[in-house]
């Protein structure tokens, strides 16, 4: 005689979330299918309510995931834009550490007669900008051009390569630097344009920094250059003063 199979059906529920005992809203635990749960409570459960009721949840998985199917180009595009949202608030926030520090600096710019504060006010934060280095050559060079220099941070370290040094400046030389941090000075004859070197950017400067503002110049930021072969090239052809 072949064995029977018995099958026992516990009556516990399938899911049975404890943490929600304590809630005050409901009485019952809330309980949870998957589709594939459904199908098969429903057939260990035959009676004309619990089939209705696995019907209507099936129906509801299938409407379900016809909606997702047909809405899918949406979605996607949700989650593009949710991608771009992120990415754009990363980049808000790069911004906004920058202002934070205060290290957003001027580029460039062109100044016309008579912008003497402007064009000053743009060297000086440039100058400011600065956090190893400043390496001015200048062919025509004053006391005036010592002060600004001494807006740099502590610790930034300047240069002047220019075309002579008359007894005058040499004076005005030797009074700044038995009171400030001294800025050395080289002659360097090689050069018909004046350039400002700021860490490793590279900057050429329209006239000369004693004379901003007094005629149309510019001031330009030169990605493409290599600060360290210019100053390599500066101490190679340069004499102290």
């Amino acid at each position: 005689m072949a064995k029977k199979e018995i099958i026992v059906i516990s009556q516990e529920p399938l899911a049975n979330c404890d943490r929600f005992e304590t809630l005050k809203h409901s009485s019952f635990c809330p309980y949870a299918f998957t589709e594939h749960g459904v199908v098969m409570l429903s057939a260990v459960l035959h009676s004309e309510e619990a089939i209705d009721i696995s019907g209507r949840i099936v129906d509801a998985f299938v409407a379900m995931r016809r909606f997702l199917a047909a809405n899918a180009p949406i979605f996607q595009r949700l989650e593009h834009i949710e991608y771009k949202l992120l990415e754009n608030d990363h980049k808000f926030d790069q911004v906004f550490a920058k202002l934070e520090e205060k290290t957003l600096e001027p580029q460039q710019g062109i100044f016309f007669a008579g912008q003497v504060f402007d064009a000053y006010e743009l060297i000086c934060n440039l100058i400011k900008s600065a956090t190893t280095r400043i390496v001015l050559i200048d062919n025509y060079v004053d006391y005036t051009v010592l002060t600004m220099l001494d807006k740099r941070e502590p610790g930034v370290e300047a240069t002047i390569y220019t075309q002579k040094a008359g007894d005058q400046f040499k004076l005005d030389i030797a009074k700044h630097d038995a009171q400030y941090p001294p800025i050395p000075v080289w002659i360097f004859k090689m050069s018909h344009d004046r350039f400002l070197i700021i860490d490793d950017r590279v900057y050429h400067v329209g006239a000369s920094i004693k004379d901003l503002g007094k005629k149309w110049f510019a001031v330009s930021l030169m990605e493409a250059q290599d600060a360290n072969v210019i100053i390599t090239r500066l101490q190679a052809d340069s004499s102290s003063i």
